[in-house]
C-alpha cells in the first residue's frame, strides 16, 4: 500500500509497444486517487525524474469502489530506470518511497508454450483431488508453468503446492489482499461495504499477463476447476498452431464455458485409493449441462500475451490484434462445479466423455503425486 492506503502496487512492468513506459499494475480507489506521480531512478548515474501518471482504471470494476489499474508513466529520454516509486506528490524525499523493479526490461527468448493462470485460491481451498487431476491434465495437453495467486488454502492442499513449486510446475504469487481491503467472495458488488471483488482476480489476470509476456508464447487465463479440452487436436500446441494459421493476427482466443456438474457422477473410475483426498473426481462427471441461447456463457482464454494492453476475466478489454471464438467442436472448457441447472434431470444433460480419451496416463500421474504427497 501507498502512504494514501488508496492505492496498491502489484507490479511495475516496463512495456514499449505504444511508446517506452512504466507500467504499474495496481488497485486504486476509482474516486479518492487523483494524481500520481512515477518517480524514475535513472541509470548510470540514479538522478531522479519525476513525471505525471496516466491513472487508467480498467472498465471492469463491477461496481466495487476498488478497481484493476494501470499506472502508466512515459520514460523519460536515456533514463533506462530499473526502479521506480509511485507517490502522490511531485515532491518530497525519494529515500522515504518504496522502490519497485521494474519487470520486462530485457527481452528473453520463450521459456515456455503455456503458462496457465490462476487468479486467486482462497477460502482455504481444499479441492485437493480436483487440483492435482487439472494440473496434471495441463501437462498432458501442454503446460509447462502454472502461475497461482495464493490467498490461503488447507494444510493438505499447501503439502500438494510445494510438491508442485519442487517440481517446478507451479509458480506461487503471494496474495495477501484481505490484509489491505475487504474483499468480496462475489464477482459483482452488493452494497455490503466490501472493496473488491473475487479477491482482486482482474488485477491478478492482468499482473500475471505481463510477468510472462517475455517469458511465454501463450497464457491461459482459466481457473483451477476449469480444463480447455481440445476435441480435434491431441494437444494445445498443435490446436493453436491451426487456430492461429487460420486466424492470422489473433491474439485472444475465446473457448465455451460448459458446466459438468459435480452432483451427477458415474461409477467408473471410481479408484479406491482416491477415496480418501478431499476434492472431485473429475473422472466420475461426464455429463454436461446444455446450453441455454439465452443466458450469456462467460469464456475462457488463450492468449499471446503480447498482444494484450488490458485483460477482464471473460473477454479482453484492451488489445492488439483481434479476437475470436472457438467452436464447439474444437475445443470446449470443461468446467466441474455445483450446477447451474439445478432443477435438470439427468436425462436432460449431455453425456460428453471426451474426457476419458486422457484416462490411463490422467490416472497414472494423479498416483503419483499423490503417493508423493498426501497418501
Amino acid at each position: 500500500p501507498l502512504e494514501d492506503n488508496r492505492t496498491f502496487i502489484i507490479s511495475p512492468y516496463f512495456d514499449d509497444r505504444e511508446g517506452k513506459v512504466t507500467r504499474v499494475i495496481g488497485i486504486v480507489h476509482h474516486e479518492d486517487v487523483k494524481e500520481l506521480y512515477c518517480w524514475f531512478c535513472c541509470q548510470p548515474h540514479g538522478e531522479i525524474h519525476v513525471a505525471s501518471a496516466e491513472i487508467d482504471v480498467h472498465s471492469d470494476r463491477f461496481g466495487f469502489p476498488y478497481g484493476a489499474a494501470d499506472i502508466v508513466c512515459l520514460e523519460p529520454e536515456n533514463c533506462d530506470p530499473t526502479h521506480i516509486s509511485i507517490h502522490h506528490s511531485p515532491h518530497g524525499n525519494i529515500d522515504q518511497l518504496s522502490r519497485f523493479e521494474i519487470k520486462n526490461r530485457k527481452t528473453e527468448p520463450f521459456s515456455v508454450d503455456f503458462t496457465v493462470c490462476i487468479s486467486a485460491m482462497f477460502g482455504n481451498y481444499n479441492n485437493v483431488l480436483q487440483f492435482i487431476q487439472s494440473v496434471e491434465m495441463y501437462k498432458i495437453l501442454g503446460v509447462q508453468k502454472v502461475v497461482i495467486y495464493k490467498n490461503n488454502c488447507s494444510q493438505m492442499m499447501e503439502k500438494v503446492l510445494k510438491f508442485y513449486v519442487e517440481e517446478g510446475t507451479v509458480e506461487i504469487i503471494p496474495w495477501p489482499i484481505n490484509t489491505y481491503l475487504k474483499v468480496s467472495s462475489k464477482w459483482h458488488f452488493m452494497q455490503d461495504e466490501t472493496h473488491i471483488g473475487y479477491y482482486g482476480q482482474i488485477t491478478a489476470l492482468n499482473d500475471c499477463i505481463y510477468r510472462n509476456m517475455q517469458r511465454s508464447k501463450f497464457v491461459v487465463l482459466n481457473d483451477a476447476d476449469e480444463i480447455i479440452i481440445p476435441l480435434k487436436h491431441p494437444d494445445w500446441k498443435t490446436m493453436m498452431s491451426s487456430l492461429q494459421e487460420q486466424n492470422p493476427g489473433t491474439g485472444i482466443f475465446l473457448f465455451e464455458n460448459h458446466i459438468f456438474p459435480e452432483t451427477i457422477s458415474t461409477p467408473v473410475f471410481n479408484i479406491s485409493s482416491w477415496n480418501t483426498v478431499p476434492g472431485i473426481n473429475i473422472l466420475q462427471h461426464v455429463h454436461r449441462e446444455p446450453d441455454r441461447k439465452e443466458v450469456f456463457n462467460p469464456k475462457k482464454m488463450i492468449v499471446d500475451p503480447r498482444m494484450v494492453i488490458q485483460t477482464s476475466v471473460h473477454s479482453v478489454l484492451r488489445a492488439h490484434g483481434t479476437s475470436v471464438n472457438v467452436p464447439m467442436d474444437v475445443a470446449l472448457v470443461y468446467h466441474c462445479r455445483v450446477p447451474l441447472q439445478r432443477k435438470l434431470p439427468r436425462e436432460s444433460l449431455i453425456r460428453d466423455t471426451t474426457l476419458w480419451r486422457y484416462n490411463s496416463s490422467l490416472i497414472t500421474s494423479v498416483n503419483k503425486v499423490l503417493d508423493q504427497t498426501v497418501l
